[in-house]
């Protein structure tokens, strides 16, 4: 009997990738919505993006990848909504008036929303995931009800209502990855992240036209084109298929771990590039989150097979 071959080093690199630049994301955000009205720079990003993306898998992979039956598309079209418009679209419209620290340290409260998704739909949790999760609700009270504190705000100054609509947030992004571990969903995941990338910008655009966003493109510094086209094409393209990779190389559990990495980065990078400052109460509720999240990863182990996983950041 032949031993498991053991990943090789790109592998790895991928998951760093993922790490660096999912945990970049929020940083970005931060410097785009300076520049662009939010729900324009994230409809015009998704859209880019995923015809970036498209291109590249139908030059890769032929049209047979985009082959999908109507519940299928249906599911794409669902996660279109709930992941890149619903999720990302509160997340930068919170970014307004949050830190990009304190976004992250809410959105990575995702796998704790998944478990209670799963709990309400029949699959009994483990005693230690039930206790994780308590432990993340501990740490989201105390971020919610810290309040903002100095430098800590989003870049037009704090809101009350910034961190909850990050948490409205997040618990979008978890429906949206539950809902495609469940239903009906493309064989190829770059195909399905290209249509749904493509929705999720067609939504958003709609809402930004609602909105009544009509931004002076011309008057845009170069740092925020340079923000948006990093979003856009290395984070929506590069990021997702490093991920994608580094699913199919390493265990799910492992790949996992970007869910408590990111916030640590995204945190690194807003104190040392955009100068925010939190508070003590709010740096102890991030922790006790993403100990959380770390207990649950960890209780769910022997339970995760490949393929159960969903980009939190697209």
């Amino acid at each position: 009997m032949n031993a498991p071959s053991r990943p090789s080093a790109l592998a790895w690199v991928a998951l760093g990738v993922v790490y660096v630049l999912w945990g970049s994301t929020y940083l970005g955000n931060r410097l785009v919505v300076t520049h662009f009205p939010p729900l324009f720079a994230a409809a015009a990003r998704f859209l880019v993006g995923g015809a970036l993306l498209g291109l590249i898998v139908l030059a890769v992979r032929g049209r047979r990848a985009f082959r999908m039956t109507w519940s299928q598309l249906g599911t794409t079209a669902l996660a279109g909504l709930l992941l890149p418009a619903w999720g990302n679209g509160l997340v930068v419209v919170a970014q307004q008036h949050v830190a990009s620290g304190l976004a992250a340290m809410l959105i990575a409260s995702v796998p704790m929303w998944i478990v209670v998704l799963r709990a309400l739909t029949g699959d009994a949790p483990r005693r230690a995931t039930v206790g994780g999760v308590g432990l993340g609700v501990v740490g989201l009270a105390v971020l919610l009800l810290a309040g903002p504190s100095a430098g800590s705000g989003g870049v037009f100054g704090s809101a009350w209502w910034g961190p909850w609509l990050v948490v409205l947030a997040a618990v979008g992004w978890a429906c949206g990855t539950f809902a495609t571990t469940r239903l009906p969903a493309p064989s190829d995941p770059f195909a399905l992240a290209a249509v749904q990338m493509l929705v999720g910008g067609a939504i958003l655009a709609a809402g930004s036209a609602v909105a009544g966003d009509r931004p002076d493109l011309g008057a845009v510094a170069p740092e925020g084109w340079w923000a948006w086209a990093y979003l856009t094409v290395v984070v929506s393209v590069v990021a997702f298929s490093a991920y994608a990779y580094a699913l199919a190389a390493l265990p799910v559990s492992t790949v996992a771990t970007y869910a408590y990495v990111n916030p640590v980065i995204a945190v690194l990078l807003g104190a040392l590039v955009a100068g925010e400052r939190f508070s003590a109460a709010q740096l102890v509720g991030g922790a006790v989150v993403l100990l959380a999240v770390v207990v649950v990863v960890a209780a769910e182990r022997p339970r995760n097979r490949r393929g159960q996983l969903a980009p939190s950041t697209v």
